[in-house]
């Protein structure tokens, strides 16, 4: 028997119906549309009122559109988002490494559920989560939003930092430790940076009086003090917008402006890097000089080695001459026996 009371929920019915089997590509006649009210929801109903249903969603603004034939079938037209921005999402979860991946499962699942049914299941085809490329740190989604709500606070907050250590020992070679012994730190957060597939956070450490920079999910036991920040001075003498730029694998030091002559054909490899307003000028027909404001790691000698003859750092000396170190240490590993 038909549950009368379920009338009262027709309309909400009709349009998750609609929400949820129909797209551009498939739309419902008007018996389908009543067959699944009575199949599934256990209410009947005639075709006037499916019509009038289908007005009062219109008038109240949802996208319910018709194709007009010998059988016309409705269909939802316009949605939150589209099939192609929720596969860029889908990707976007399941390639970032600081999303567990028990939550990314959890997340492109609600992600699914912005589309039809039909078009869910063409995502979910699409995702392939692999465990080796995730963080295992089960508390980043609450960590992020704990952070946030210190920057907003403005308050300093207290977390151990993680570390991968050596176990020769035991069956598990790999363990995590805890660097400074496990000692917390004590640090007052001012952002979030997303570089290379990890979330860091960028705070202000008053032992060594510098803004230094942490991988959220290498954070644990997050907790927000009562202290008030410090360091706003620091902070605001940071060219923030420009910071990953700077900060090659966010390895830690003191930006230096650094002069690299490059060969026109990377231009876009350096405009990639530094961005479009790359401050660049001309050294010969072949070449162009970049300066660019960088911390001088490993990680960026390991960048310009990459380009071969293709590049070359000309200042400062200091800088040069730590290049030359780092290449003939590398060069002396691998002409060892």
């Amino acid at each position: 028997m038909p549950c009368v009371g379920n009338q009262k929920m027709k309309l909400l019915y009709i349009y998750g119906i609609l929400k949820d089997y129909t797209d551009e590509d498939k739309g419902l006649s008007l018996k389908e549309i009543t067959d699944i009210l009575e199949n599934k929801y256990g209410i009947t109903a005639e075709r006037k009122s499916i019509y009038a249903d289908i007005a009062a969603l219109k008038e109240f603004g949802i996208d319910v559109c018709m194709i007009k034939s010998r059988d016309t079938r409705y269909y939802l037209g316009s949605r939150e988002f589209e099939f192609a921005e929720l596969k860029i999402l889908v990707d976007l979860v399941q390639n970032s490494k600081f999303i567990t991946k028990k939550k990314s499962a959890e997340l492109i699942s609600k992600i699914e559920k912005l589309t039809s049914i039909e078009k869910g299941e063409l995502l979910q085809r699409q995702v392939c989560l692999s465990p080796g490329l995730k963080t295992g740190n089960e508390q980043i989604y609450y960590n992020v939003d704990k952070l946030h709500r210190a920057i907003i606070s403005a308050k300093q907050i207290e977390f151990l930092y993680c570390q991968w250590c050596l176990n020769y020992g035991h069956y598990e070679r790999v363990i995590k430790g805890y660097k400074r012994d496990g000692e917390k730190y004590t640090v007052s957060p001012y952002g979030l940076v997303f570089n290379d597939d990890n979330y860091y956070l960028v705070a202000y450490d008053e032992k060594s009086k510098s803004m230094k920079h942490y991988r959220v999910d290498k954070m644990e036991r997050i907790e927000i003090t009562d202290k008030n920040r410090n360091g706003l001075i620091e902070f605001l003498n940071l060219d923030f917008p420009s910071y990953k730029k700077q900060v090659f694998g966010m390895f830690g030091g003191k930006p230096e402006k650094v002069k690299i002559r490059f060969n026109n054909s990377l231009v876009g490899a350096v405009a990639d890097r530094f961005g479009k307003e790359v401050e660049i000028s001309q050294y010969d027909e072949d070449r162009f000089i970049a300066q660019v404001n960088v911390v001088a790691s490993s990680q960026f000698f390991g960048w310009v080695f990459a380009f071969g003859d293709g590049a070359r750092i000309i200042e400062p000396k200091s800088t040069v001459k730590e290049f030359k170190k780092f290449a003939k240490s590398v060069i002396k590993l691998y002409n060892k026996n």
